[in-house]
């Protein structure tokens, strides 16, 4: 029964208590699940926070090197894993999942001098291999040549190229590795010809790409320090801006900005397209407020911190550099702008008066833009949906990009001479298919469609909207297969994010597709916290407001069966990171509305999440315990916290990495261990921990599908399915 009738008839909202209280009655009085889970020793641990005692009894799980905790984690396994290999239909979805997994996966293609790069998936190959070409058509590639192939740097495929920027020139690749999944990169210069590796090596690099000088000698990027306690939990302040010139040491790097007095910040350093400006965004933590500072590259000399000019000094909005003629620099903003707008800021008259709007603020969210053939491409988010649209260097409206239909563009980059670009579209029933776009004409051709096992048009995928608990409107995107009733049964995933400024748009996966092969239905909902509507929508989701994203989510399944599309019995909600937390607080908060929770790398202790690697940046996201205001919010919504025993929770497996360096595997041990003591009745409560793997960012192909599998089979077993 959903809110709704609750408020329109106090005679069925008693009829509803009535009879819950007679399924809790139910519930109590059936048996104890099977499964006999691994013991987790409880510890005397208490806090005190501002005056209030909170147990943490499994802390010790936070310890991820500790002999207990591997213990704890290998038993954990072999149960989870025991009972995830006796179902048949994981079986069967594997199958069907390296099917559907082994077709061709183009990268958008980028020139650099004479030379293209892109990177090439033949199907089933663990990471993704850079090439470069010396020409591409519709027809195909010509000299095509492989430049770095990261499945030869470990056996298991758990080293993956987390990022490449080759020089302007095309001679250098500059390349980072990650290794097991972590955040921590090692990057390496290759020389473009040769396919070898220059001596160097680039250490203890986080959250930051590089940006090539203009003559093609260095680059800039930024970096911590040398940890002095365990790499992967130990808490990441004061990254520092330095400068690699080509064939030195790293001990000679120059280090051109960074400040002793606010150990939060952090630096991106980019190069202007004419090659004179050293642009430097600074952000601090995840607020999508950030400052930007500036210098000049005079006759190839590496600016020092002196130079530096503070152009936005304030954390009041989002900064993005896109370009610049001369001092007049162009920018996307949020600045008077909630749904963002792009202006011109005269370097000599850099007062807020003088600024210029060149494409102003409209009805939908700005999601990203571009600079390229000397025009401006603005990509909008509209109902979690994209479009892009051509404006002139001085804002005249020009023409709409054509889409295929409804679903997310991405690519669109290049330098600002450039007259061509690629771009990628992609629904949740459409792969990515990978187009040219000629900037002179905005006329777009086919370069690359991947061919898949799978006929689309058997499929559709259509956008409703629905109500949440404070009347808010909330679009949600549905897909399944043609001709699915509408009566009730529809076996239903419906997943969530809501956080960070992250707009959710329609992605295509092999994993989800094959879920909807055998009849099930795939929900996705555009939750407050997210960036689909612009600043205002992230702000209403946040700190204190972070309970309305928990509310729009239970309105969003609410939704599902009051609409006849799914019942509780067949509904499970999915989620990661921050969606993680989301299915957490949603199962703890509404534990009957759910047959089966999928929280996957998940933030569930509010309390002490800020204590290990850059979660203190997720602060001004969530809040923080040590503000007695703040902890009372967090207390009353935290996963970890809100579990009690006796309860009859959804059937759940968690999932997380024994190496996530960004959401510490701490959060998700905890929960479980703190759930299976909670737990009533026969639903399974199982963690499934991945070896050698992190937050998610380059997991193998092999891994993605063995996971895929386990949780397929997992809903569909505890839908009774079978």
């Amino acid at each position: 029964m959903v809110r709704s009738y609750h408020s329109i008839c106090n005679t069925i909202s008693l009829a509803v208590s009535l009879a819950l209280i007679a399924i809790h009655a139910a519930f109590a009085q059936e048996p104890k699940s099977n499964l006999l889970y691994p013991k987790s020793k409880v510890v005397e641990q208490v806090d005190d926070y501002h005056g209030t005692k909170v147990n943490d009894p499994f802390r010790w799980l936070e310890d991820v090197d500790s002999e207990d905790t591997k213990t704890w984690v290998s038993e954990q396994n072999k149960l989870t894993f025991d009972y995830l290999e006796s179902i048949p239909a994981r079986t069967r979805f594997k199958q069907r999942l390296t099917q559907l997994w082994n077709f061709e996966r183009y990268g958008l293609p980028r020139q650099y001098g004479q030379t293209y790069f892109y990177t090439y998936n033949n199907g089933l190959q663990n990471q993704n291999i850079l090439y470069t070409a010396q020409s591409i058509d519709e027809a195909g590639l010509k000299n095509q040549k492989l430049l770095l192939d990261p499945n030869l740097l470990s056996q298991d495929g758990t080293v993956a190229l987390s990022g490449y920027v080759p020089s302007d020139d095309g001679k250098y690749l500059a390349y980072g590795v990650a290794e097991s999944g972590s955040d921590w990169n090692v990057w390496r210069i290759r020389d473009v010809v040769t396919a070898k590796d220059l001596p160097e090596t680039i250490r203890w690099v986080k959250f930051s790409s590089v940006a090539w000088t203009s003559d093609n000698l260095g680059f800039f990027y930024s970096r911590y320090d040398e940890p002095k306690e365990n790499e992967f939990t130990g808490v990441n302040y004061f990254q520092k801006l330095y400068y690699h010139r080509v064939g030195t040491e790293q001990s000679q790097d120059i280090l051109v900005y960074d400040r002793s007095d606010q150990k939060e910040w952090g630096f991106g350093g980019s190069v202007s397209d004419d090659g004179k400006y050293l642009a430097i965004s600074v952000w601090r933590g995840t607020e999508k407020k950030n400052l930007f500072f500036y210098a000049p590259i005079a006759d190839g000399k590496i600016p020092t911190k002196d130079q530096v000019v503070e152009l936005i000094p304030e954390f009041t909005a989002d900064w993005q550099f896109l370009g610049n003629d001369g001092k007049r620099f162009y920018f996307e903003t949020d600045d008077s702008a909630p749904k963002h707008r792009v202006i011109a800021i005269d370097l000599d008259n850099p007062n807020p008066k003088n600024w210029k709007t060149l494409v102003p603020e409209t009805d939908h969210s700005i999601e990203s833009s571009s600079l390229l053939g000397n025009r401006f491409l603005i990509h909008y988010i509209q109902d979690a949906t994209s479009t892009v649209k051509e404006y002139s260097i001085e804002g005249k409206p020009g023409q709409e990009l054509k889409i295929p239909s409804l679903g997310t563009v991405a690519g669109l980059e290049g330098k600002r001479s450039t007259k061509e670009t690629f771009f990628s579209f992609t629904n949740y029933i459409t792969p990515p298919t990978v187009f040219k776009l000629n900037l002179e004409s905005l006329e777009s051709t086919t370069w690359k469609s991947p061919k898949l096992e799978f006929d689309p048009a058997n499929f559709i995928t259509e956008r409703i909207f629905y109500t949440s608990k404070d009347g808010t409107r909330i679009p949600m995107i549905l897909s399944r297969k043609k001709g699915s009733q509408k009566n009730g049964q529809l076996p239903t995933i419906l997943y969530g994010y809501g956080g960070f400024n992250i707009s959710i748009t329609p992605n295509f996966s092999p994993a989800n597709l094959a879920w909807m092969e055998q009849g099930g239905m795939y929900a996705v909902a555009n939750l407050r916290g997210g960036g689909e509507y612009g600043r205002d929508w992230h702000e209403s989701g946040m700190l204190d407001k972070k309970q309305r994203v928990f509310d729009d989510f239970i309105s969003a399944a609410e939704y599902l069966i009051k609409e006849n599309y799914t019942s509780s019995s067949r509904l499970a909600i999915s989620g990661r990171s921050n969606g993680g937390l989301l299915v957490g607080a949603t199962m703890t908060q509404r534990p009957d509305l759910f047959a089966v929770a999928l929280p996957a790398v998940g933030v569930m202790d509010m309390l002490r999440f800020h204590q290990f690697t850059i979660g203190w940046a997720w602060v001004s996201e969530f809040g923080s315990s040590e503000n007695p205001n703040q902890f009372q919010t967090l207390l009353k919504y935290s996963p970890l916290h809100r579990l009690t025993p006796g309860t009859r929770y959804p059937a759940t497996l968690i999932t997380t990495g024994d190496h996530d360096d960004r959401v510490v595997p701490g959060h998700s041990y905890k929960f479980a261990a703190r759930l299976q003591s909670c737990q009533s009745g026969t639903r399974p409560t199982l963690i499934r921990i991945e070896t050698s793997a992190g937050h998610g960012a380059g997991t193998p192909v092999a891994k993605l599908i063995d996971t895929a599998a386990d949780t397929l089979g997992f809903v569909w077993k505890n839908f009774g399915l079978e």
